[in-house]
């Protein structure tokens, strides 16, 4: 698989198995185990999964909005504070 088609995989993948794919990376490499190489090529791959987990959020953010009744009755659209 070359890197274009990893690249296409993981942005292809939902959040959520972003995710966990994510922290399965960090709880290996945390553990210290395994080849150099191998954890070389994992947080590769880690850091482009929280790339994309990082534009997911982004997205959902800008979806999510806030509807507020003004004082005249009138429906207002503001962004969601969610921070």
């Amino acid at each position: 698989m070359t890197d274009n088609d990893k690249m296409a995989d993981i942005n292809e993948m939902s959040f959520e198995d972003a995710l966990q794919e994510l922290e399965e990376i960090v709880r290996n490499l945390e553990g210290g185990k395994g080849r150099l190489e191998d954890s070389i090529i994992a947080y590769e791959r880690g850091s482009k999964l929280k790339a994309h987990c990082e534009k997911k959020l982004k997205e959902a953010q800008a979806k999510v909005d806030e509807i507020a009744l003004g004082a005249n009755g009138e429906a207002n659209v503001r962004p969601a504070d969610i921070e």
